[in-house]
């Protein structure tokens, strides 16, 4: 399916956005997540299935000072 992941165009084999993730190798506890501009819960993320052109966030905390 095509997503729109943090602005950007991407072709990604995933039904749902845990399964996203894991193949963009996004891992953590720290991640936050939100699809068409709602905010998903680590804990929904399992059975939050995607649509094709879904809107999707992925902001994870950057090291560095």
């Amino acid at each position: 399916m095509t997503f729109i992941i943090n602005g950007e165009e991407q072709q990604v084999a995933a039904a749902t956005l845990a399964d996203l993730l894991s193949t963009l190798d996004y891992e953590g506890e720290w991640l936050a997540t939100a699809v068409n501009g709602e905010l998903v819960h680590r804990e929904d993320r399992a059975g939050f299935t995607l649509g094709d052109r879904d809107r999707i966030e992925i902001l994870s905390p950057m090291q560095g000072g």
